[in-house]
């Protein structure tokens, strides 16, 4: 079972879209001003989604933990 590029795609995005806005979030509550905390939000929005893409398509090629269902015996 693999999943398609774009699939990581999308699932990189809504996963750095929560994640970017739990950093503004706590770079608010740290340092007090919104405008650096959207600042460092920003700049870690497209880091991580670069960094996050290419580990999801790293285990996507790997074998572990994963189950083919052409393999499996189904029992009647």
């Amino acid at each position: 079972m693999r999943e398609k590029a774009y699939r990581s795609v999308i699932k990189t995005i809504s996963w750095r879209t929560v994640g970017t806005l739990d950093t503004i979030m706590i770079a608010w509550l740290v340092i007090g001003q919104l405008e650096f905390a959207v600042t460092i939000g920003g700049i870690e929005l497209f880091t991580k989604m670069v960094l996050y893409y290419f580990h999801e398509r790293t285990w996507n090629k790997i074998k572990f933990g994963r189950i083919d269902e052409s393999d499996i015996e189904y029992q009647i």
